[in-house]
């Protein structure tokens, strides 16, 4: 078996232990103001890679190429983070073997560059060629080879070391092209008449490639460069291979019948073979195993002696039969040497691969693996990492907007054309229309609040709270006409003993000292009679929306559902649509339906499209991370940014265009949707359906405004219940403090008309010896009388917890001017409505502008009576009491209002001392009577123009004329009371 042609490998460069701790720490700190014990590892890591890639830790020429992968990969990282790094890095010439050391990073990529192309070369010197993937592993690594001194010449300038200069890097280049040539042609296989042509044209290539390099290799040789065995080798082999070219030329032509050039060739390469075979015998005797172990296999001599000595045989022979043939049979003129065509190069098959190339596949990628130092990011990749997040905001918000759009314009399109609620009027018919029975959720939710009103308890109930009011409003009438009645009786007695007793009865006449208790009476009446009238407008209101309101507050719920299956029956007896006989009609109308239905499934299938493909976007931008382009780009120009964020957009364009189609399928869509429901809608059976649906739609509209009415009419009752409960609540407070003041006045009047009668009597039998023994039991009487009218519980019974004091045994009392008497001071002026600023609608309310918020009676707080209470009848509902605090506020309290009694008047010494002032306070809570309230409201600015308003104890502005069926709560307003002297304390 022949051996395969000897390659030519590149020596390695050497080099020694390099740490870049030291200098990287400093950077660190200095550039990225970071803590340099925080990348101890990453150091490590680097020194590591180092060592393992240049130091000979390899077992293998692969395992050593993938090493030094990975060191020049995290070199060309680490150079984008450190460009002015400055560490000593030895190397030795890989031919001169001089030790040179530069503190340059740029020294040490090209020397680790020469490496890997050495390393190549040497991996495909070495890699066997007698199977396919042997061979095409050479060509891979010559070519690869090639591209890595391609790549020094190109980067790197003035070269401190000779195999670094440009002049022997070049002659690098060419011989490992020149190899893969080679190595290309032992690819095609064994040599045939078929592709004689196409071998003998590669064969010249290498041919001249390796001529090429002749003279300048001899030169190196003369410098002590290269090995003289190079020189040889390369002779040699532009001399076989220029033979064979020729050898398959004549072949070619032999086979296209031109035998005389055949013939002639075959001369040629005869000649070319003799001279290869001549210098593989030289290149044998001088060839030295110790000097050329680096660059050259020790087989060498050998395998080119035997492949030349093969090669000028099978010339020889050819030539010799050439000769014979011609001479015999074909006898053409044989052309000179001179006179033939040379044979064409052709393409360059084996060119350098770019190193670029080299480390964008997946297998160097992996190799190479993560950037050490990624943590460090310098601060213009930052500035150029948001530039390019703005760029990707930009287009998403633009595509963002453009499905926004298109969003809005088929919600738009389908609202104006009713679908697809109308659609399914004609899909389903009268079936369709029995969904209108359902009463929707709003008014449910006022179902919800009037159930809950009305259900929650039986005392909480629109019936029973009016019950509640028209006790309270009685219980308060019989009080007052019992203090009424007690007052009428104490003047009654105090005038029939007067005119029994004539001269003689010195009680002063009561009808002065109860002028303040029946001002405080009639108020009080007046307030009743107005609260009554607001009683009766808001029963007059509930009367209205009673069975609505029923109807709402069924706890069940049946009667709500019964209510609206009602009024929407008659609209849906119609038959269904699509369920008629089967006319023509009838069957062009099925057809249209099924086609705007398909469209609008279509339409829906392309807006979930646009949706899904807009946020594949948005995921998509949010993923990318450029930053280590940018890193890999920051040497870069500056106008070279725009471009590569541009380059880096593209990757987003097929979500644009996908965004693009769905909205362009949409216009045509709707389009389609829009002509299939107008002729849809033409026909007669589809406008009596929507005649139907207008109808039920009508009706369910008009319930749901009753309903409506009811629940605001409702709401508006409860308050105006609340504010009246609060309001007699109030009242029955103040007229019970009334009668208990009128009883301890009435008490002390009774006591001093005892004495009085007893002295009266005494002085009548002094005067005139008899007359007066009726005296001591008609007053008894009168005073039970009297107490009894005060009762609550009947006219005649004895009123509780009324005291009677004992009268004295010398009766006297003090001068009719220290009496108990009212301070009637003129009314101030009545406050601002205190329920100006709550909402002018209730609960209920849809709206800001109610039509119903006006029905309800309302309780505005009262002005401030003159004590005892304002008389009711300047009042006009339930918004207060005539308690002077407003409702809904805590109420102030009272000051003692009665002035301090004068001093005692000097009477004789029999007389028995003044009673106590007595106060009408029946509670803390509440203001005696005797002191004008306090405004509550004096520092509230007035407010704004409400609607009519209606307050018990506030005097209003005569009611304005009726509206829409409004009632006017309260009368007229009093006329102010004029002052009264203040009396003194009984």
């Amino acid at each position: 078996m022949t051996l395969p042609s000897p390659l030519i490998f590149i020596p390695k460069k050497a080099t020694q232990d390099v740490d870049f701790a030291p200098t990287l720490r400093t950077v660190i700190h200095k550039s990225y103001s970071e803590s340099p014990d925080a990348y101890t590892d990453e150091i490590a890591a680097l020194n590591r890679a180092r060592q393992d890639a240049l130091r000979g830790s390899a077992g293998s020429d692969a395992t050593a190429r993938d090493l030094l992968y990975k060191y020049f990969g995290q070199l060309e990282l680490l150079e984008l983070r450190f460009p002015d790094l400055r560490v000593p890095f030895p190397w030795s010439d890989a031919f001169t073997h001089v030790k040179i050391s530069q503190q340059s990073l740029a020294y040490e990529k090209a020397s680790v560059i020469f490496t890997i192309g050495a390393t190549l070369a040497s991996l495909a010197a070495s890699s066997p060629r007698s199977a396919p993937e042997g061979l095409k592993r050479a060509f891979h690594a010559f070519r690869a080879a090639a591209g890595m001194f391609v790549y020094i010449n190109d980067n790197f300038l003035h070269a401190p070391s000779t195999d670094l200069s440009k002049d022997v890097v070049k002659l690098l280049v060419g011989l490992m092209t020149a190899q893969a040539t080679e190595v290309f042609i032992e690819t095609m296989g064994p040599a045939t008449a078929k592709g004689a042509g196409l071998r003998s044209k590669l064969c010249m290539q290498v041919s001249a490639a390796y001529a090429g390099l002749v003279e300048e290799v001899k030169e190196w040789v003369g410098k002590g460069v290269f090995l003289r065995e190079w020189s040889l080798l390369i002779q040699a082999k532009a001399k076989y291979f220029a033979s064979l070219a020729q050898y398959h030329r004549s072949v070619a032509d032999n086979a296209a019948g031109k035998y005389g050039e055949a013939l002639a060739r075959l001369q040629v390469s005869e000649a070319a073979a003799k001279e290869a075979h001549r210098l593989s015998q030289t290149f044998t005797t001088s060839f030295s195993t110790t000097s050329t172990a680096t660059s050259l296999a020790p087989d060498a001599p050998v395998a080119l002696a035997e492949l030349t000595k093969a090669h000028l045989a099978l010339v020889t022979e050819a030539a010799a039969k050439a000769q014979k043939d011609n001479d015999i049979v074909y006898n053409e003129v044989v052309p000179s040497e001179a006179s033939l065509s040379a044979i064409d190069k052709g393409k360059a098959v084996a060119e350098p691969i770019p190193i670029h190339d080299v480390y964008a596949t997946a297998d160097v990628q992996k190799i190479v693996g993560p950037d050490l130092f990624a943590r460090l990011v310098p601060l213009s990749v930052h500035e150029s990492a948001s530039l390019y997040s703005e760029e990707m905001a930009k287009l998403v918000r633009a595509e963002a907007e453009r499905a926004e759009l298109a969003d809005e314009e088929l919600a738009s399109a389908l609202e104006y054309m009713g679908l697809p609620a109308s659609l399914a009027r004609f899909q389903s018919g009268a079936a369709a229309q029995s969904s209108l029975a359902d009463p929707g959720p709003q008014v449910r939710g006022w179902a919800d609040e009037v159930r809950a009103g009305e259900a929650s308890s039986s005392s909480t109930r629109a019936d029973e709270s009016f019950r509640r009011l028209a006790a309270q409003r009685d219980s308060a009438s019989r009080t007052l006409d019992s203090v009424a009645s007690a007052l009428d009786a104490e003047s009654r007695e105090c005038e029939a003993l007067r005119a029994r007793y004539g001269h003689l009865w010195t009680q002063s006449p009561s009808s002065s000292a109860t002028r303040g208790f029946r001002a405080d009476l009639r108020a009080h009446r007046e307030s009743l009679d107005a609260a009554g009238r607001s009683d009766q407008q808001a029963r007059a209101l509930w009367d209205q929306v009673r069975r609505d309101v029923g109807v709402l507050a069924d706890p069940s719920g049946d009667a709500l559902e019964r209510a609206y299956a009602e009024a929407i029956g008659g609209a849906g007896a119609e038959k269904d649509l699509l369920d008629d006989d089967g006319t023509e009609e009838e069957e062009e109308t099925k057809r249209r339906v099924a086609e705007v239905s398909d469209a609008l499934s279509r339409l829906n299938k392309i807006k979930r499209e646009r949706g899904e493909v807009l946020r594949d976007l948005k995921d998509k931008v949010q993923a990318d991370d450029i930053s280590h382009i940018l890193i890999l780009n920051r040497k870069g120009a500056a106008d070279v940014q725009p471009a590569l964020f541009a380059t880096e957009l593209e990757k987003f364009r097929p979500h644009q265009q996908r965004l693009t189609q769905t909205l362009q399928a949409q216009q045509s869509t709707l389009a389609d949707v829009n002509s299939a429901f107008k002729a849809l809608s033409e026909g007669t059976k589809a406008r009596q359906v929507q005649g139907q649906w207008a109808a039920a739609e009508r009706k369910k509209k008009d319930l749901s405004s009753r309903f409506g009415h009811a629940a605001q009419v409702y709401a508006d009752v409860r308050q105006a219940l609340d504010k009246g409960s609060q309001f007699y609540g109030d009242l029955l407070e103040l007229v019970e403090g009334l009668q208990s003041q009128a009883s301890s006045w009435l008490a002390g009047r009774t006591s001093e008309r005892d004495r009085l009668a007893s002295e009266a009597d005494l002085k009548q039998r002094l005067e005139g010896g008899g007359g007066g023994s009726s005296s001591s039991a008609a007053s008894p009487g009168g005073l039970d009388r009297a107490m009894g009218a005060l009762s609550l519980g009947g006219a005649r019974s004895p009123p509780p917890n009324l005291s009677y004091p004992s009268p004295s045994p010398q009766p006297s009392y003090p001068n009719p001017s220290s009496h108990a008497q009212y301070h009637q001071p003129s009314p101030p002026p009545p406050p601002s409505n205190p329920y100006g600023a709550l909402p002018s609608s209730g609960a209920f309310s849809t709206g800001s502008t109610s039509p119903y918020q006006n029905r309800a009676p309302s309780y505005p707080s009262p002005a401030p009576p003159v004590p005892p209470p304002a008389p009711y009848g300047a009042s006009s509902s339930y918004s207060t009491a005539p308690a002077h605090s407003p409702y809904g506020q805590p109420q102030q309290q009272r000051q003692p209002s009665v002035p301090p009694p004068p001093p005692t008047p000097s009477t004789p010494s029999y007389l028995p001392p003044p009673l106590k002032p007595v106060s009408y306070a029946s509670s803390p809570a509440h203001q005696p009577y005797g002191q004008p309230p306090s405004n509550p409201y004096a520092s509230l600015p007035p407010p704004p123009p409400q609607h009519q308003q209606y307050s018990y104890g506030q005097q209003q502005p005569p009611p304005p004329p009726q509206q829409h069926g409004q009632p006017a709560y309260g009368g007229p307003p009093a006329p102010p009371q004029p002052p009264r002297a203040p009396p003194r304390p009984y």
